[in-house]
């Protein structure tokens, strides 16, 4: 991680709390930014809350009000992303579409939390136009919540394998961590 921050890189995202924690210590002399992309487990808020700069997995309000209640107050608000499952996949996190507009607003509400758009992780699928469905849908999702709620500016989608469709979909957020790392536990 030095060298990819020696390199340029200043932001990077963890799955796992447990191992994101001795990595932000052992960090914390380089500028970076740090983004949970993980499934949030309600007995690990607090750590991501003083942890991290950004979530991208927001799927219930319960999550987000913990969160919020324990973002420290020395601290600016927690950027978040609500996760969305465009598919229904039962293996998977995420709010249903059309749950988004009421959870956005009460999450819009919580003053320790600054919502900033959506993420998702669709079912892997094979050539660009597969993959670019999912993410287009996710894009709509965003375009309907912009007309609510103002400054809403971010699209968290796109892994090593389909970062490419999720980009011409309008991604602003990727998460490359295969391609630049390698596979985990590799």
């Amino acid at each position: 991680m030095r060298e990819a921050h020696g390199a340029g890189l200043a932001q990077f995202g963890e799955s796992y709390v447990q191992e994101a924690l001795p990595k932000i210590e052992a960090l914390a002399d380089l500028p970076l930014t740090w983004h949970f992309v993980g499934r949030i487990q309600g007995n690990k808020t607090a750590a991501i809350a003083a942890s991290f700069a950004w979530v991208h997995g927001i799927d219930r309000l319960r999550i987000a009000q913990r969160l919020d209640e324990q973002r420290p107050a020395h601290l600016p608000p927690l950027d978040c992303c609500i996760e969305v499952n465009l598919c229904g996949e039962a293996s998977k996190g995420g709010a249903a579409p059309q749950e988004l507009p009421a959870l956005a607003r009460a999450i819009a509400a919580l003053p320790r939390l600054r919502l900033r758009g959506l993420m998702t992780l669709p079912a892997p699928s094979e050539g660009l136009d597969a993959q670019r469905l999912p993410f287009a849908r996710l894009a709509r999702c965003l375009a309907e919540l912009q007309r609510d709620i103002p400054g809403l500016d971010t699209l968290s989608m796109g892994m090593s394998d389909d970062m490419e469709a999720a980009i011409a979909e309008g991604a602003t957020l990727v998460r490359i961590g295969t391609a630049l790392f390698g596979p985990r536990g590799a």
